[in-house]
């Protein structure tokens, strides 16, 4: 419908423009929408305030030649000409009901779109280092990259789902020697483990898996491990550091680590730990309903060239400079605060260089859009990583960076501390567990990424009105209900005599419900436009709202049968549209609760 009226409105400023009323090379910013107020139609437009300083004319007066201009149709019932020069359109009910069939019609389909053209557009979300299992945080992350990729899908985009596995770098090379400490403790070797090593009991687990592979066979003299390692990290009662350096200490262990179990050793260890903890992950993400087209490993970045491939193209292209026998990126070029370090002096590439050398992989994929998900501690990453896409001749415009909020944990009016004294933060497998995956993925994507997040547990575990999730989902399995009551009283419906029943739908409430259920492919299409999947949860409370209270104050299941077969075609629309909504946020649509 709002394609019709559109495109009538374009009829009508083609012909002032053809009259010149309004200049030819006038640019069409104006808007149509739904109104908000029955009383002042179905849609308004704003055409005429907008243009009315280049046509030169009052609003108003404009309005009235717009108006005048409109081909002649049958989708408008009455057209007024409102406040600064709104212009209003009624429609006949008829029209309005024609959304009920198209839902029925497409069922599923109802609200997808080509906007994208199959546009090419890659999602890369939660990415978290494979060190431990995923937390709460990363857990909306992934519901909410899960779900903005499911958006952009449905709206006619080729989106392709990505984990960029950091699985080179100096925590990679911690984990693999706290795995290789911890091996040697099981073995008998008596020692203070470092302060700055995993010291998780999944770390035990994994060293249980090399010692039954392998046995004592990479068992050495734990002084060996640390000759000439500098001391670690000592703390007074206050908590205050007064001797000792962790980091020395932890690097000094991880060189003799590799020294002693040479590369084929060292390997064993790195890649015990690494599939081990990406398993895991795998399956936590698989079990929220989150899944990928592609994990890409950054250590492939070091081993086929990429890195130094990049690192050469910014020194061709003139941005790179050496520096205490380091290489430096001269991002300040681009409006960083300072330039950055892309080689140490001892050779080795930054994790800032293999991001360049990834993004630059991204951009040789031929995507049309590269949307990054990044928690919120990456805000000032942001700058620099468009900078070096920049120095290297590429369209930095491409990439979209979105930054996720922290959560907080509630339950009732007591936060929930969200680490213990070791420092495990509680995870998402946790959390899921206590409240369910449906409340999480809902709970996550109800506000805007870049807004904190008070999740509240109690709440999602509730099962009333409150809980918004709980809310959609009754809705949803009531009309399951009402149609198991019609076959229980021995009634029929059928989709043939709902339609030609509509117009027993005469109730401003009923009207009120229509509206709503045709305005789901607008939202659906601003959410993913947008990245914004909370428009969707908020129509969804909405429509869920409406209906209840229908449903509360009016009989579906009425003794007049036309009343009945209107309320059901009605009914089975919306619980049409509640499903396909829920589907994209990720929940379930349960038939009973």
């Amino acid at each position: 419908m709002k394609n019709q009226l559109q495109a009538l409105l374009d009829s009508a400023l083609q012909q002032l423009q053809q009259q010149q009323v309004i200049p030819i090379d006038w640019v069409n910013k104006s808007t149509l929408e739904r109104t908000r107020d029955n009383s002042h139609g179905d849609w308004a437009s704003n055409l005429a305030m907008v243009a009315a300083k280049a046509a030169g004319l009052k609003p108003r007066d404009l309005a009235q030649k717009i108006v005048d201009a409109l081909p002649h149709n049958t989708i408008i019932s009455k057209i007024e000409i409102a406040g600064p020069g709104f212009i209003n359109f009624y429609l006949p009910a008829q029209a309005e009901f024609a959304v009920l069939n198209t839902i029925l019609e497409q069922q599923h389909q109802f609200g997808r779109s080509q906007y994208g053209q199959q546009q090419k557009i890659q999602v890369e979300f939660v990415s978290a280092n494979p060190t431990s299992s995923l937390h709460v945080g990363h857990g909306r992350g992934a519901a909410y990259g899960m779900t903005v990729a499911n958006l952009l899908e449905a709206i006619g985009y080729q989106v392709e789902r990505e984990y960029y596995v950091n699985d080179a770098g100096r925590q990679m090379a911690i984990l693999a020697t706290s795995t290789f400490l911890r091996y040697l403790q099981l073995n008998g070797a008596e020692f203070k483990f470092p302060s700055n090593g995993y010291k998780g009991d999944y770390i035990f687990d994994i060293a249980k898996t090399v010692i039954s592979a392998h046995g004592t066979q990479w068992q050495h003299d734990i002084n060996a491990i640390f000759m000439d390692v500098p001391a670690d990290e000592v703390k007074n009662d206050a908590g205050e550091v007064i001797s000792g350096d962790k980091e020395a200490h932890i690097d000094g262990l991880i060189d003799n680590s590799r020294r002693v179990l040479g590369a084929e050793g060292y390997n064993v260890f790195f890649r015990a730990a690494l599939d081990s903890i990406l398993d895991d992950i795998k399956d936590d993400l698989a079990g929220f309903g989150v899944s990928y087209d592609q994990w890409f490993s950054e250590k492939t970045l070091a081993d086929d060239g990429s890195i130094d491939k990049v690192v050469k193209r910014l020194q061709d292209n003139g941005f790179i400079y050496e520096k205490g026998g380091a290489l430096w990126f001269k991002s300040t070029d681009f409006g960083d605060e300072k330039d950055r370090v892309v080689v140490r002096d001892n050779g080795q590439a930054t994790y800032f260089a293999s991001d360049i050398a990834y993004h630059l992989n991204k951009y040789e994929r031929g995507l049309d859009k590269i949307v990054n998900i990044w928690g919120a501690d990456h805000h000032g990453y942001i700058t620099r990583v468009k900078a070096a896409i920049t120095a290297l001749g590429l369209d930095a415009n491409k990439l979209d960076v979105l930054l996720v909020q922290f959560v907080t944990l509630w339950r009732g009016s007591e936060q929930v501390q969200m680490s213990s004294r070791s420092g495990q933060f509680i995870t998402l497998r946790e959390l899921r567990d206590e409240v369910g995956n449906d409340a999480a993925r809902f709970y996550y994507i109800t506000r805007k990424s870049e807004q904190h997040i008070d999740f509240d547990l109690d709440l999602a575990k509730s099962q009333s009105k409150d809980n918004p999730v709980y809310y959609i989902q009754y809705a949803h399995a009531r009309i399951c209900r009402v149609f198991d009551k019609l076959q229980e009283k021995g009634l029929r419906f059928s989709i043939a005599e709902g339609q030609e029943a509509l117009s027993a739908l005469s109730l401003e409430v009923e009207r009120d419900l229509v509206k709503k259920l045709a305005a789901y492919p607008e939202v659906l299409q601003q959410a993913a436009v947008a990245y914004e999947p909370h428009h969707v949860s908020n129509y969804l409370k909405d429509l869920a709202s409406q209906f209840h209270g229908w449903y509360n104050d009016h009989m579906v299941l009425h003794d007049d049968a036309q009343i009945r077969q209107a309320r059901l075609f009605l009914s089975l629309a919306v619980k049409q549209v509640l499903a396909n909504g829920l589907q994209l946020l990720g929940v379930s649509a349960p038939e009973k609760m």
